[in-house]
């Protein structure tokens, strides 16, 4: 068994080529006559699409995969593929807002309910229904970083027929794998850490071969395919993913640790901290505590302001890049979300969303800590 370094190296990679990168194929016209296969960057199998596909899942132990143009284009093909009128999805109420966003715009014109439940195992399972055909699980969520037992909602849907779909950008396939605590459906916005340097837009599902091909039909309707040039530079970014993620897991705790004893910090979110009420969970399911953290500012304080005196976190509205980010989620990821749920989540307008890079830890608590004033 190769050690996930190795896989984010070496997966996907084509022997017989005198080159130790593959090669980039811009073509988008194919020949087809007697040829074994029909590459067509629609159908998602192009030579470039295939190496992304094939990597991803060795790094999340699935046997089949597809990758997008965009994280939503994952998250809305795969449920509109896997859903049909009459169908019910419980989803847990601490959500990426563009997700919340799909359920509560379109699913009611497609006919699907849905259940918005609390995040843990036991209120996700209670809100199954006779019709429900999928629970959609985002452990750390985006962006109170709260964890769910995957094993123990598997345990439950698998005998039941219906499928687990988990949301693993956060935690990245380098500190958590669902699929091997028996979760159906694993997707990722690709945007943030898989790709990783901030110049990249895409998304990934990974699933059994027999799942992927129904997300695949409806995928070639809607589209939503990425051309060969993108797929090349993910590539290079994923080889890297492994170490990148490592150092952001180790700044992420020291960082952590920092905040949550300065006292301008009302509370910082993050699973490695021992106070955190998700903590042993993240410790049984993950190998990393990952890159991201949230905290909430102690009334008084400006978050506008103390983004604008940071002088090395950098305010931007997505993450996962080598550089460190900070934002507000009220203002940015989770903006469409109506502001009476917001709050009812503690998605407040004093709460920062930090995803860190892979600088100095002492320098970006110096930052901080600059920031934050006397």
């Amino acid at each position: 068994m190769k050690s996930i370094e190795t896989i984010s190296v070496h997966a996907g990679a084509r022997i017989g080529t005198a080159g130790v990168v593959n090669a980039l194929e811009l073509s988008s016209a194919f020949r087809y006559i007697d040829e074994d296969s029909q590459p067509y960057p629609r159908y998602f199998n192009t030579p470039n699409q295939d190496i992304i596909v094939e990597k991803i899942c060795a790094l999340e132990s699935a046997p089949d995969g597809l990758i997008f143009a965009s994280g939503m284009a994952a998250i809305t093909t795969t449920l509109l593929s896997l859903l049909h009128r009459g169908d019910h999805i419980v989803f847990q109420n601490a959500l990426y807002g563009g997700t919340h966003s799909l359920a509560s715009i379109e699913f009611e014109k497609a006919g699907i309910s849905y259940t918005f439940s609390p995040c843990d195992a036991r209120s996700l399972i209670e809100a199954i229904q006779p019709n429900t055909k999928a629970v959609y699980i985002e452990t750390p969520s985006n962006p109170l970083l709260d964890t769910v037992d995957l094993e123990s909602v598997a345990k439950i849907t698998g005998p039941q027929r219906i499928l687990t779909i988990v949301d693993n950008t956060f935690a990245t396939p380098i500190n958590q794998n669902p699929v091997k605590l028996g979760v159906d459906v694993v997707i990722h916005s690709g945007t943030k850490y898989l790709g990783g340097h901030s110049d990249l837009c895409f998304g990934a599902v990974v699933s059994s071969a027999a799942i992927v091909e129904r997300i695949r039909q409806k995928a070639v309707l809607f589209g939503g395919s990425i051309n060969a040039l993108s797929c090349h530079t993910i590539e290079r970014s994923i080889k890297t993913l492994a170490i990148r993620v490592q150092r952001q897991s180790e700044n992420a705790i020291q960082i952590a640790e920092s905040l949550d004893r300065h006292p301008k910090i009302e509370r910082v979110f993050y699973p490695g901290l021992s106070s955190h009420p998700g903590h042993e969970i993240a410790r049984q399911q993950m190998s990393g505590f990952g890159g991201m953290l949230s905290f909430r500012l102690a009334s008084g304080i400006s978050p506008k302001s103390f983004l604008k005196r940071l002088e090395l976190i950098v305010p931007a509205m997505s993450l996962g890049g080598v550089e460190s980010t900070a934002t507000i989620p009220a203002y940015t990821s989770h903006k469409a979300m109506p502001e009476s749920h917001r709050v009812k989540l503690g998605i407040t307008e004093r709460l920062v969303r930090l995803s860190v890079g892979i600088e100095s830890s002492s320098d970006l608590v110096d930052d901080l800590v600059r920031a934050l004033g006397d």
